[in-house]
C-alpha cells in the first residue's frame, strides 16, 4: 500500500473514530442527563420528586416504576431532541434566574410549569403516556364502573390521556374560586323585583315548617309582601320515600326535603307505576319563604360553570352535562367532589347544574 492510500485510510479511520466518539459521547451525555439521578441533582426538583414518590407511578402493586424521563421525554427522535434542547432553560433558571429556588417561588410558578407540560402532552397526543399505556391493550371491563364510563367517553371523543390525568404524578396547581362570586349571587337575589311570577331558589331555602327547597328549584309566586313570598313548588313523590320531592317521574333530582308537616300539606294526584314497578305521583306544596331568590337561572348557571372550571376542569377535560342522565349525575358529581375541597352547598349547586342539563332532560 503506497503512502497516499495509507493517508486516506488513516484519515478515514480517524474520521470514523472521531465520529464514533462524538456520536457515542453525545448519546452517553443525553442518556445520563435523562436519568432521574441527574434530574435530582438540581435542588429545585426535590419537591416534585417527593410528590412523585407518593404516586402510583413510583410505587404500585405490579412493581413497575416510571422514571422522570418516561413521562417527560418522548422516544421519537425529533421530539426527543427538541425536548432536550428545551430543557436547557431549566439549567438556566436553576443557576441564573433561580426562578423556583424556594418553596414559595415554586408554588407561585406551579400553574405555569404545569400548563407548559400539559400543552406539550396535548400537542403530542400524550406520547410518553402511550409508550406504556395503550387503549388496544386496556381491559376496560376489569376497571371500576366509573373508570369504564370515563375511558369510553375519552375514546369516543378523541381525548388524550392528559385531558383527564393531569394530577397523575404531581400535585395540581391550586385554583381558587372567586371568593366574592357567591356574595354577588346573593346580592342579585336580594334585588329580584316584586311581581316576578317565577323565581328560583339559589341556596337551601326553608319553606314554612314544611321542609327545605334545594337550589335551582323553580317556584311559582302566589303572593308576596316585604321580605316574604308565598310560593308553590311542583314535583313528584315516590311511594316509600315520601319525605323527598323529585324533579320528575323517575328523574331523581331532589328538589325538596319534607318534614312530616310538609308531607301532610301536599296537594296530591293519583299514583302511577313506572316501568320498574315504582309508584309515582305528582304533588304541589305551597308555603312561605323569606330567603332571597333569583328571578332567572342565568346567574346561577354561570356560577355553576365557575365551579366546574375550578373543581372539575382543573383535573380533567370538561364533561358536558348532557353526557350523563339526570339519575347518573349525583354519584358522578359526589365521587369527584370527594376528591376536592368544594363545599357541600357548592357541590349541590353544581350537581343541579349537571342534572337540569342532563341528556334526558335537555332532550325533552
Amino acid at each position: 500500500m503506497n503512502i497516499k492510500k495509507r493517508m486516506i485510510v488513516g484519515v478515514l479511520a480517524i474520521g470514523v473514530l472521531l465520529g464514533w466518539l462524538s456520536l457515542g459521547g453525545t448519546h452517553v451525555i443525553l442518556e445520563k442527563t435523562s436519568s432521574t439521578e441527574f434530574c435530582l441533582s438540581c435542588h429545585t426538583m426535590q419537591a416534585p420528586f417527593q410528590e412523585y414518590q407518593g404516586s402510583v407511578h413510583f410505587s404500585n402493586a405490579k412493581g413497575i416504576r416510571a422514571e422522570c424521563a418516561d413521562c417527560h421525554i418522548p422516544t421519537d427522535t425529533m421530539d426527543y431532541l427538541i425536548t432536550k434542547i428545551r430543557a436547557s432553560k431549566d439549567i438556566y433558571h436553576e443557576f441564573i434566574t433561580k426562578k423556583i429556588s424556594t418553596p414559595e417561588k415554586y408554588e407561585a410558578h406551579r400553574a405555569e410549569m404545569a400548563e407548559t407540560v400539559w400543552a406539550q402532552l396535548k400537542a403530542n397526543d400524550s406520547a410518553t403516556c402511550r409508550s406504556c399505556h395503550s387503549e388496544d391493550a386496556m381491559e376496560i371491563y376489569d376497571q371500576t364502573a366509573q373508570a369504564q364510563k370515563m375511558h369510553q367517553y375519552g375514546i369516543d371523543n378523541n381525548q388524550t390521556c392528559i385531558d383527564c390525568h393531569k394530577g397523575v404524578a404531581h400535585m395540581l396547581p391550586e385554583v381558587k374560586m372567586d371568593s366574592q362570586a357567591l356574595a354577588h349571587l346573593v346580592e342579585e337575589a336580594k334585588l329580584t323585583p316584586v311581581g316576578t311570577p317565577i323565581v328560583y331558589a339559589m341556596q337551601s331555602t326553608p319553606i314554612s315548617d314544611f321542609g327545605t327547597i334545594n337550589p335551582a328549584t323553580p317556584l311559582k309566586v302566589l303572593n308576596e309582601s316585604t321580605g316574604k313570598r308565598t310560593v308553590e313548588l311542583s314535583g313528584y313523590q315516590m311511594q316509600g320515600a315520601e319525605q323527598v320531592l323529585y324533579m320528575g317521574e323517575g328523574k331523581r333530582a331532589v328538589i325538596a326535603m319534607l318534614t312530616e308537616a310538609g308531607q301532610k300539606a301536599l296537594s296530591v294526584k293519583e299514583y302511577n307505576e313506572d316501568a320498574y314497578g315504582n309508584q309515582w305521583r305528582q304533588v304541589t306544596l305551597a308555603g312561605d319563604i323569606d330567603t332571597p331568590v333569583l328571578g332567572k337561572m342565568d346567574s346561577l348557571w354561570a356560577y355553576a360553570e365557575q365551579l366546574d372550571n375550578v373543581y372539575c376542569s382543573t383535573c380533567h377535560a370538561k364533561i358536558p352535562s348532557n353526557h350523563f342522565t339526570v339519575n347518573a349525575w349525583p354519584s358522578v358529581a359526589k365521587s369527584m367532589g370527594d376528591r376536592t375541597s368544594i363545599s357541600a352547598e357548592d357541590l349541590e349547586i353544581l350537581t343541579k347544574y349537571f342534572q337540569y342539563n342532563a341528556k334526558d332532560v335537555v332532550a325533552q
